[in-house]
């Protein structure tokens, strides 16, 4: 293992979507509930009312306007067939400091792709 992969990095918890449209969008939230009002706010509710027929349309509304967040997602996604990842977890930030252009390169080297070639 790299020592790369051993050193510590920020982690913070969080939750991390893939909605995978085209193009696909990747969205940070710092909890899984708050990812599930994004998801449903800045994805579901912000959808063309005309993409929907008035029966998934109505259930999409009853469903956002009484918060439940995850039932309007799954309406949104069997109805768009776009599938959403939702990842809550605590999600590693590198930074300059731990991975700086000087160290990556020498890191490098040290990869396990180059084994077998030193």
């Amino acid at each position: 293992m790299p020592s790369s992969d051993r050193r510590a990095t920020r982690a913070a918890p969080g939750a991390v979507a893939i909605v995978k449209g085209d193009p696909p969008q990747v969205l940070l939230a710092d909890t899984a509930a708050v990812m599930s009002r994004l998801v449903a706010l800045h994805v579901v509710a912000a959808s063309n009312p005309g993409d929907f027929s008035p029966e998934v349309l109505a259930a999409l509304r009853t469903e956002l306007v009484e918060e439940r967040w995850a039932d309007a997602v799954v309406t949104w996604m069997e109805a768009t067939g776009t599938f959403i990842d939702i990842y809550e977890e605590y999600v590693p930030v590198w930074s300059e400091a731990e991975l700086g252009e000087d160290l990556a390169g020498f890191e490098v080297r040290l990869a396990r792709i180059f084994e077998g070639h030193r």
